[in-house]
């Protein structure tokens, strides 16, 4: 699992400097660019710096002229190709930008260390030296180029330490990570051993393993699981790391077995990960600093943010904060918006382009419900002029429920489940969660149903009494408030973010204000808080002696609302509140009508018709099919009378220009609409939303959902288990193949290009080699070769007895992959049949030579026949576009010329042909 943990003086920098080199071979420059102009260039360079070499990538786009650079760090366990959307996107924007993989990671040689500032930090000083010495590049000084850096999680951090140790840098955004990495990893003094846990076994795995006995051999490595030969660590070249270890510093190494085994934190262990933060560099921090947190992370919760925007800004240095929607547990992803205003940043501080605005101060991102036309998440932005913090004015909120005993279990199991590291981030969003509380291990307190809705921005807080029966008198105890609804059971936990806390000294009873997580949730009116202190969790280490805790509240649950923060969007138009009344009202309408018999046109359908075993063996069958939207006035038909029969094997090319009404016939199909009139049969099923036989069809339509965090293959995985049936069943192994995304499956979802989601799409709709396979416009984002490749996949899969239903505007691969076509037009069936029949006709014919390819001469006579307008050759056949001779003159004249003729018949392109059927230009 790979995990996002994305000045100094010249003078100091000399022995760095001296030390960089240029691999050699390996500053090739390459068009990257993506088919907008300007092209994007790239070179890669291996370059030599202390005990390791570091692999980067150089991006560059348009003119000579000089301009700012911009270095992009990318997340633990990740390398600098990563990024390469990122890095390209700048350096269209008109920056010079440098990715590298840390050490430890990609190709990079050395070891994890962290961000130690005596490598990873230094690695990155002399990354700014040698953009100081690129010609494209800006610079304040001589050696000062002027750049910002940003990155996501391990990458977000290094911009904040690099602007701490390095004064040169001018601008920073780091996202979604970490201002002091012990109080991350150890929060109020409770080990967090499930992202811990993680978060080292990914340095450690057997994929990031030291070369062999080449060590120390200057080369370049493969991909991100094997080690580059030029590796050598801070222990010193060639000494091999503790068993174990993999690729970390023998220091951090022994640091983890420490506290895994004690199950939690030394001062030592503290000392070490705050030493390696920037929250040690902090009052250095004086640049303009762009803070991307995310909403939905139990691994660096918005706390850490909290820390960063009020250290920068305590320094005098412009600050904004901005809370996105997703995080290291998922969430709705906003790539490309924070990508937006990353650039906007940027613009303003290095460019110096005032005319840009940076965005407000303060900006969350607030559900908006679920988009009904394909059931995603709404984000709503709310703003404030100025950073709220996580403590505003509280209101507050009378707890009921008396004092309360409850046992901490002998090793901490079973353990309650709240935070899950990388998934259930957006659950809570949609109203569901999978927070579990074990009875006799938790203590609950209510309030009443609130009369108004709150909007909770910030981190609650609640003073309560804890007594421990532990010897010493300690407690860890896990503070979290539900939402819970009207019915007193239904509870959502916000983000399934919980907070850990450790008591001491606790035999006859202490208070303790206990800081719960810092959230930004609406809680609806008539809906009750519920604050629950647990003693176990799934993602913390608990003490392993059995005790009991005695927990009472001492006041109330002080929650926080920040007023000063509204949502920039107006407010809904009065008629929206009336629609779900009025929906109502039609639906029991409608209903009325179809039960008294009276007609069955419009509407929702009716029970689903017994099976017809007649058509059984027959994959589609479409009847009359018709959907109009609009009123009955408008006459206006999406798809009318619409009926087409495929047969196994077959692979059906669906036709027509925009509107015909392809993707709402592909969507009736599916059953994620439903037809006014017509029937759709499958196998002799009626297709009705979530009709068995539905299991039957694979289908990418109008794009494919992924969970962003999660690798390829974990999100196929996943996406499988959600259709409950058995893994056996998913012939994983042949989807993994037609994916061909090789070790990208292991990456991030996030991380892939168009075409790499496209292709991933594809193996999911294969999943469980469906019957009937549904593909709307397969190749969109796939380069010729990948496009080659999918029409190879497409013929092999229906000649085995399946059958492919695909709808694409490449003509040309239509002609080439499909049996059949149906070609459509403004919702109407024009024309179906075999590729054959439909491209026959016109004025081209197809000759083959009964003997192989004719020569050169040959051609020259036919096209100097009269009557003949053009010849062409054509895999060993002769086109011959006829201009007043005919298809009987033109054979007199072929065997006169001594031409052996094995066949003549009628071509025309598909493009010919679709043209003239829907009435365009021929």
């Amino acid at each position: 699992m790979k995990l996002r943990l994305p000045r100094r003086r010249r003078g100091r920098l000399l022995a760095g400097a001296a030390a960089l080199a240029v691999v050699a071979g390996a500053g090739t420059w390459t068009a990257a660019g993506s088919g907008g102009p300007p092209p994007v260039h790239r070179q890669d360079t291996v370059l030599e710096m202390p005990d390791a070499a570091i692999d980067t990538s150089y991006f560059t786009a348009g003119g000579d002229g000089r301009r700012p650079a911009v270095l992009i760090g990318h997340g633990f366990g990740g390398s600098k190709d990563d990024v390469r959307d990122e890095a390209e996107h700048l350096a269209r924007s008109g920056y010079a930008v440098l990715t590298w993989s840390a050490r430890g990671f990609g190709r990079s040689g050395g070891r994890i260390g962290l961000n130690d500032p005596q490598y990873e930090v230094k690695d990155v000083s002399r990354l700014v030296d040698w953009l100081a010495r690129r010609p494209e590049v800006q610079l304040d000084a001589d050696g000062d180029p002027h750049v910002g850096v940003t990155g996501g999680s391990y990458g977000g951090a290094i911009s904040l330490l690099a602007a701490g140790y390095d004064r040169r840098v001018d601008a920073i955004a780091p996202q979604i990570t970490y201002w002091n990495l012990a109080d991350a990893l150890f929060p109020q003094g409770v080990y967090k051993k499930l992202w811990a846990g993680i978060f080292f076994t990914t340095g450690s795995a057997g994929g990031l393993q030291l070369a062999g006995p080449q060590a120390g051999a200057t080369g370049t490595a493969g991909a991100a699981g094997n080690a580059p030969a030029a590796d050598r660590g801070p222990a010193g070249p060639g000494t091999p790391p503790p068993p174990g270890c993999g690729r970390f510093q023998p220091e951090l190494c022994a640091m983890y077995e420490r506290v895994a085994v004690a199950g939690k934190p030394d001062d030592q262990a503290r000392e070490l990960l705050q030493q390696r933060s920037p929250s040690a560099v902090g009052d250095r921090i004086k640049v303009p600093t762009l803070i991307v947190q995310g909403q939905s992370d139990s691994l660096f919760p918005l706390d850490q943010a909290d820390a960063v925007a009020r250290t920068v800004a305590a320094n005098g240095a412009p600050v904004a904060v901005d809370w996105e929607a997703g995080g290291h547990d998922g969430g709705t992803d906003e790539s490309e918006r924070v990508r937006s205003r990353v650039t906007a940043w940027f613009d303003h501080y290095l460019k110096g382009d005032t005319s840009v605005s940076t965005g407000p101060a303060f900006r969350v991102s607030r559900s908006g419900g679920i988009d009904s036309t394909d059931g995603r998440m709404k984000l709503r932005g709310a703003d404030a002029d100025r950073y709220p913090g996580l403590t505003p004015p509280a209101r507050q909120i009378p707890l009921s429920g008396p004092g309360q005993t409850f046992a901490n279990p002998p090793g901490g199991a079973p353990p309650a489940l709240s935070a899950m590291p990388g998934v259930g981030g957006q659950l809570s969003a949609l109203g569901a969660g999978l927070s579990l509380d074990f009875p006799g291990q938790f203590a609950r307190f209510d309030s009443a149903p609130l009369d108004t809705a709150l909007r909770v921005t910030g981190t609650p807080t609640v003073t309560v009494r804890v007594r421990s029966t532990a010897p010493d008198g300690s407690a860890v105890l896990f503070g979290k408030v539900y939402d819970v609804g009207p019915d007193g059971r239904t509870q959502v936990l916000p983000h399934q973010l919980v907070a850990p806390v450790r008591v001491d000294g606790a035999q006859q009873g202490v208070g303790v204000t206990v800081r719960l997580p810092a959230v930004d949730h609406e809680v609806q009116a008539g809906h009750r808080l519920r604050l629950v202190l647990a003693s176990t969790d799934l993602g913390y280490a608990t003490p392993a002696a059995p005790a009991t805790y005695t927990v009472a509240v001492e006041g109330p649950l002080a929650v926080p609302v920040a007023d000063g923060v509204t949502t920039a969007a107006a407010p809904l138009p009065a008629w929206t509140w009336a629609l779900p009344s009025a929906a109502a009202v039609l639906a029991a309408a409608l209903l009325l009508v179809r039960r008294g018999g009276r007609g069955s046109g419009a509407g929702a359908p009716g029970p689903a018709p017994a099976p017809d075993a007649a058509p059984a063996g027959v994959p589609l069958e479409i009847t009359g099919l018709t959907k109009r939207y609009g009123s009955v006035k408008d006459d206006r038909y999406a798809v009318k009378d619409l009926s087409f029969r495929v047969e196994q094997g077959q692979v059906l090319g669906l036709l027509g220009p925009n509107g015909a009404g392809k993707t709402t016939t592909l969507r009736m199909l599916m059953g994620l609409i439903s037809p006014d009139a017509g029937e759709i049969r499958v196998f002799g099923h009626a297709v009705r939303p979530g009709a068995p036989v539905l299991s039957r069809v694979g289908a990418f339509v109008e794009g494919a959902g992924f969970l962003p965090h999660l690798s390829g293959r974990a999100n196929l995985e996943l996406y499988w288990q959600a259709t409950g049936r058995p893994p056996e069943d998913s012939h994983m192994a042949e989807a993994l193949e037609i994916a061909g995304l090789g070790d990208a499956l292991e990456r991030a979802v996030r991380t892939y290009s168009q075409g790499m989601r496209q292709r991933l799409a594809i193996a999911q709709a294969m999943l469980g080699l469906p019957d009937l396979l549904i593909l709307d416009e397969p190749t969109n984002g796939l380069d010729p070769p990948q496009i080659r490749e999918m029409r190879d996949v497409m013929i092999r899969y229906a000649a085995g007895g399946r059958t492919v239903i695909v709808s694409s505007h490449l003509l040309s691969e239509v002609e080439q992959s499909c049996t059949h076509l149906v070609v459509m037009d403004r919702g109407r069936l024009v024309q179906a049949g075999p590729v054959t029949e439909i491209t026959g006709g016109g004025d081209t014919l197809l000759v083959t030579p009964a003997g192989g390819p004719v020569g050169a001469t040959t051609l020259e006579k036919i096209a100097a026949l009269e009557g003949v307008g053009a010849v062409t050759a054509s895999d060993g056949a002769i086109l011959v576009r006829l201009a007043g001779a005919t298809p009987a003159e033109l054979i007199a004249e072929l065997v006169r010329l001594e031409v052996p003729i094995a066949a003549v018949g009628p071509h025309r392109r598909l493009e010919d042909a679709f043209l003239t059927l829907i009435g365009g230009p021929a």
